[in-house]
C-alpha cells in the first residue's frame, strides 16, 4: 500500500490509514498532548502514520468567522488556509498516537505549503487525508513532515505540507543562516495581545503558547505567539486580490516567533512568475515569516 498524501513517493504505510469517522476533538486532543511523553532516539524512522475522515462538510457561518477574523472577503470561496485549519485535528491526532514517538508539544513548525488545484464549491463533501510523510536529519535536530490532501467526487482539489523541527542534538556541523532580507511595498500591522485567543475561538487552537503571556511562559516563551498560520493567512488576506482563481500554491517559511502584542511590517511585490510576501518587526531587520504565490505547480508538494 502507498501513502495517500504522496503519490509520487512509494513509501509503505505502518499501520494502515485508519478511517475516523468525524473531525477528532481538539479539546480531548490537547489534553493528551500535554502529558505525552518522548521516546524517540536519533535514528529511529518515524512510523507513516496516517488517517482520512469522509464527507466533511463546511459550515458557513464558521467559514464565515474564519474570513471575517482574517480579512478575507466573506463570499462562498474557500481562502486556500481554511482546509489546513479545519484538518489540524487529524494532524494532532498523529501527533498523539501511541505509535508516534515525539512529544506533541514542542514541534517547531518551520515551513507550509499549499497546493489549490480547483475551487472547491462549499457545499460539496470532501475527503480529507492526513499523514507522515517523510523525514530527515539536521544540524538542529529531525525535520518532518506532514501531508494533508481534500478530494471531491474522487478528484484531488487541495494539499498541503508542513515541515516540522524536533530539536535535539546531532552531529551535523551549523550551517550560517542566511540573511533575509524585506523586498517590495510595506505596511504597518498592529497585532495585539489577544489575537492568539481570537484565532483559537474560530479554529480551536487552544495551545496554551497562543492564548497569553503566563500561559506560554509554562513552555518557554516570554510572551505569547501567535500561530504561523495565522500569519500566512493574514497575508494571503491582505493579498487577496492578487490571489489566481484556481491551479497555484502557497509556499511560507517561518523564521521568528510573532510575540504578542506586536507591530510587524508586511512586505510584498508583484513579480513576472510569483508574488512575494513577508512579515518583518517593526524595524524591518528581522524576519518572521516569508513566501510567495506561484501558479508554477510543477515542484508543489502533494
Amino acid at each position: 500500500m502507498t501513502n495517500p498524501i504522496s503519490p509520487l513517493k512509494a513509501v509503505t504505510l505502518s499501520p494502515a490509514p485508519e478511517q475516523l469517522s468525524e473531525l477528532p476533538s481538539l479539546a480531548s486532543l490537547f489534553r493528551k498532548a500535554m502529558v505525552k511523553s518522548s521516546t524517540f532516539q536519533l535514528g529511529q524512522s518515524l512510523p507513516y502514520l496516517s488517517n482520512y475522515v469522509k464527507g466533511v462538510q463546511i459550515d458557513q457561518n464558521h467559514l464565515r468567522a474564519y474570513q471575517k477574523l482574517l480579512g478575507f472577503d466573506q463570499d462562498q470561496k474557500l481562502p486556500p488556509t481554511y482546509l489546513s485549519m479545519l484538518g489540524f485535528p487529524m494532524i494532532l491526532q498523529i501527533m498523539t498516537h501511541p505509535d508516534f514517538p515525539m512529544k506533541a508539544m514542542g514541534q517547531v513548525h518551520l515551513s507550509n505549503e499549499i497546493t489549490v488545484f480547483k475551487n472547491v464549491p462549499i457545499d460539496q463533501p470532501m475527503t480529507l487525508t492526513a499523514g507522515i510523510n517523510n523525514s530527515r536529519i539536521t544540524a538542529k535536530g529531525v525535520e518532518w513532515s506532514l501531508g494533508m490532501i481534500a478530494k471531491g467526487d474522487g478528484e484531488l482539489i487541495w494539499s498541503s505540507e508542513s515541515t516540522m523541527l524536533h530539536r535535539c542534538k546531532t552531529d551535523l556541523p551549523r550551517k550560517e543562516s542566511s540573511v533575509i532580507a524585506p523586498v517590495g511595498e510595506s505596511q504597518m500591522w498592529a497585532v495585539d495581545a489577544g489575537m492568539g485567543r481570537r484565532y483559537a475561538s474560530v479554529s480551536g487552537d487552544y495551545n496554551p503558547i497562543h492564548l497569553s503571556a503566563l500561559s506560554a511562559k509554562l513552555f518557554g516563551f516570554k510572551k505569547a505567539i501567535v500561530h504561523g498560520m495565522w500569519s500566512k493567512a493574514r497575508c494571503l488576506a491582505a493579498l487577496k486580490d492578487q490571489l489566481p482563481d484556481t491551479a497555484y500554491r502557497v509556499q511560507a517559511r517561518f523564521h521568528r516567533p510573532l510575540f504578542l502584542p506586536s507591530n510587524v511590517l508586511f512586505y510584498s511585490q508583484k513579480q513576472a512568475d510569483k508574488t512575494l510576501f513577508s512579515l518583518f518587526n517593526q524595524t524591518g531587520e528581522q524576519a518572521h515569516m516569508d513566501g510567495y504565490i506561484s501558479q508554477d505547480l510543477s515542484n508543489a508538494q502533494f
